[in-house]
């Protein structure tokens, strides 16, 4: 980690450099007086001035009338840029919700769509902190957590459906491969609930989460933060944060750096978190043409840590105090990702925009992990494995483009999106460690006896799975009247995959395969604030395997894909610009389930794709300003999900789904009342049980988590100077967010204090 010291230094010195050379003409985030020049004040004549020659008399009447015609001086770019951000922060202070246009393909209102999407805005990271993607998702309905591989990757349940490799978590419309997709460099976060197949292909029905970036401003400005943090006791930490962006000379063309990097201590009884972050970008916008470059280079190692045991008699945790870990200190994760996006938006006219992207993401790890087999709540006897991963790499290559326009039929006016995409994505695990070692007591631990595992796994090893889909996809809103369209679409998806494991490898899936999505829906807009729609949308994902079936089972072509089907219907409201949400009702049936069974004729485990599981839920999402000083975010969901056709999982609730839900975070601003700008806020989220594994053999409790926060904004010299601090889990609850079985449950974070202090530039 040497050379991530050297990069944190070097942000910062560049901070202090940033400082020095800011030209006077950088603008603030105020709004810009306008500039006017008046005539000059005309000079008392002396009395022999009518003698002057007619000549000079002329002269200076034209002088003066020329001064009476001067106009305004125009505002520069930079000065037109800030004013326009001025007006936007203003919005976002008061947690206004407006979605990108990556997430739906076009820059149609959330009114205009029959799908619905969940805004986490810019300023509720801002206030709130979340920690990952998990954190910052507790705001959006019907959300829980799955399994996050021992706490490193991205992993969120949506209206019941998700894993971590589901390829369901983008960054500005396109895939990553899913490590951890929160950082510095993401402005906000955005939810496409239900099936997105028609706009993102191969994916489960739940829906996917878009990470937007920030993008490089014309007007020149920057910030720097640092956070000194703690936990109970003596676990403590400190990050900070540069952020520097600006135009570069007058023609349109502007860059962003943003630096981060942070060490702090694991809240648990060992562990330590390290990382950093390089994002550099440049964008270009041009009269009719936009152009947007971005890199991000991260390397962090982390506390690999499967949480605790439940005893499998009781049905309860493990009577040790949560802090205790069942690893060892070994047990870590460290790599690094890397993330390349381009996109270029090209305006033809008033009516038609191209645009183009492409995105590579490639992600590098190794872990230890001490993998707990057994556990026996008499004795305190733990049995472990020592496993570990050696050499992981993870990539995703994936291109698309489409035209974005209106045309008239007869008086209808349709709205259409037409275009393409390509993906191409890795999920490759070299050696794995598979190694015996001796018994633990949970009760009295004793640490440091044993080293990570050597032993390669040879049957294990060589985990592979390869993906490749291609399609063209078509949409179409006819606008019948002002106030009704239809909307019908249609996805054609051509897709392969191939996985297996071991030395020499075995193939457990070699499929390929084609379907066409459809897409239907209709829109009654009451008025220009409220609208009422209607969908009909599907899902595809192939089945895939990289473990051997019962009877050296290959999935392949004859295997039929899982496939969703949703109904929804609700309606979406955008009052007065001020307070936006939606409230949905869905139903999703998802098919082709693999499912396993005895033949008591042969003895053999068949396989086949006979199972069903069903969700159903309502989903209220809300955010926006409720009064001049009142802002908040809200959401309650309901998501009965369960299993409806199979042998033995028939009419059992789908592992780590929540049938409740909710969540509320208020924040007051006393505005110009005190000599700076104090913002006060706070709320709590709720996650009702849920059951810890397919079988429901037992159940994580529900749990309630609140947090505070309180920032003053100032004046120190002539920077501004925001002072925040943050209070996370607010009264030290133990819960538990997610499970893989019963030796293997997560433990939510204990209470975190934070003070941060962010200067201005």
């Amino acid at each position: 980690m040497g050379r991530t010291h050297l990069l944190i230094g070097a942000a910062f010195l560049l901070t202090d450099l940033s400082c020095a050379v800011v030209p006077a003409s950088a603008q603030s985030s105020v709004a810009l007086p306008p500039v006017t020049v008046e005539s000059p004040t005309e000079k008392r004549q002396p009395a022999n001035a009518e003698a002057r020659p007619a000549q000079r008399t002329q002269a200076a009447a034209a002088a003066r009338q020329r001064n009476r015609n001067a106009q305004p001086a125009q505002p520069t770019p930079s000065e037109r840029a800030a004013a326009a951000a001025a007006v936007l922060n203003e919005a976002k202070l008061h947690y206004r919700a407006m979605p990108s246009s990556t997430t739906l393909r076009s820059g149609a209102s959330p009114l205009d769509t029959v799908q619905s999407v969940a805004v986490v805005p810019e300023q509720v990271l801002k206030d709130q902190l979340p920690r990952n993607l998990d954190d910052a998702l507790a705001n959006v309905s019907g959300i829980t957590q799955a399994n996050t591989l021992a706490g490193t990757q991205d992993a969120v349940m949506r209206r019941g459906f998700g894993d971590n490799r589901d390829g369901s978590i983008m960054r500005n419309g396109m895939p990553l491969v899913q490590g951890r997709s929160l950082n510095a460099a993401v402005e906000s976060v955005e939810v496409l609930k239900g099936p997105a197949s028609l706009l993102y292909g191969i994916m489960d029905p739940g829906g996917i989460v878009n990470t937007i970036s920030k993008r490089p401003d014309l007007y020149q400005h920057g910030s720097v933060t640092l956070l000194g943090s703690s936990y109970a006791g003596p676990k403590s930490g400190a990050d900070g944060t540069i952020d520097i962006t600006g135009p570069i000379g007058k023609d349109g063309l502007a860059y962003r750096f943003i630096g981060y990097g942070v060490s702090e201590d694991y809240w648990r009884n060992f562990g330590r978190h390290r990382e950093m972050l390089v994002a550099p970008s440049l964008a270009w916008y041009g009269e009719n043409t936009t152009i947007q470059l971005n890199y991000e280079h991260r390397e962090f190692i982390t506390p690999f840590d499967r949480g605790t045991a439940f005893d499998p008699v009781t049905k309860a945790p493990l009577a040790i105090p949560a802090t205790r870990r069942l690893d060892e200190p070994f047990n870590n994760m460290w790599g690094t990702s890397d993330l390349m996006q381009a996109s270029v938006e090209h305006r033809l006219n008033e009516s038609w925009k191209l645009f183009a992207a492409y995105s590579y993401n490639t992600e590098t790890f190794s872990a230890n992990q001490l993998r707990i087999t057994g556990i026996n709540t008499k004795t305190g006897v733990e049995t472990r494995s020592d496993d570990g991963t050696q050499g992981s790499l993870s990539n995703s290559s994936y291109g698309t483009s489409y035209v974005q326009g209106n045309f008239w039929l007869g008086n209808m006016r349709n709205e259409v999106l037409f275009g393409g995409d390509g993906q191409y994505r890795t999920i490759y695990r070299d050696n794995l460690i598979r190694q015996t070692t001796p018994s633990f007591n949970f009760y009295n631990p004793v640490y440091g006896l044993i080293g990570p595992g050597t032993t390669v796994s040879a049957v294990d090893s060589a985990q592979t799975d390869k993906l490749g889909q291609w399609s063209l996809f078509f949409q179409d809103t006819l606008h019948l009247t002002e106030r009704f369209a239809l909307v019908g679409g249609v996805r054609y998806a051509d897709y392969d995959q191939i996985a297996g494991k071991g030395r020499p490898f075995i193939t457990n899936t070699n499929l390929s395969g084609d379907k066409a999505l459809p897409l239907g829906g209709a829109i009654l807009k009451l008025n220009e604030q409220v609208s009422l729609y209607a969908s009909f949308t599907q899902s595809l994902k192939p089945t895939s395997t990289i473990a051997p079936l019962t009877g050296g089972v290959v999935i392949g072509s004859n295997i039929a894909p899982e496939e969703g089907v949703q109904w929804e219907t609700g309606v979406k409201f955008d009052v007065n610009k001020r307070l936006s949400g939606t409230l949905a009702l869905y139903d999703i049936d998802k098919t082709n389930v693999l499912v396993s069974q005895l033949n008591a004729a042969t003895g053999i485990v068949e396989y086949r794709t006979a199972g069903k599981v069903r969700s159903r839920g309502v989903e209220f999402d809300v955010t926006g300003r409720l009064t001049d000083n009142w802002s908040m975010i809200g959401s309650y969901g309901y998501t009965d999900a369960r299993v409806t056709d199979d042998p033995t999982l028939g009419g059992k609730q789908l592992q780590n789904v929540a049938l409740n839900t909710a969540s509320l975070y208020l924040v007051y601003d006393f505005g110009t009342t005190l000599p700076g700008q104090l913002r006060l806020g706070g709320g709590a989220r709720y996650v009702g049980d849920r059951p810890g594994d397919a079988n429901n053999t037992f159940v994580l409790p529900s749990y309630t988590v609140a947090d505070i926060f309180a920032t003053y904004e100032t004046k120190v010299e002539t920077f501004p100077v925001i002072y925040q601090f943050n209070v996370k889990n607010l009264f030290d609850n133990v819960y538990y967010p997610s499970a893989v079985s019963n030796l293997a449950v997560a433990i939510g974070d204990a209470r975190r204090f934070s003070l941060s202090a962010t200067v201005k530039f």
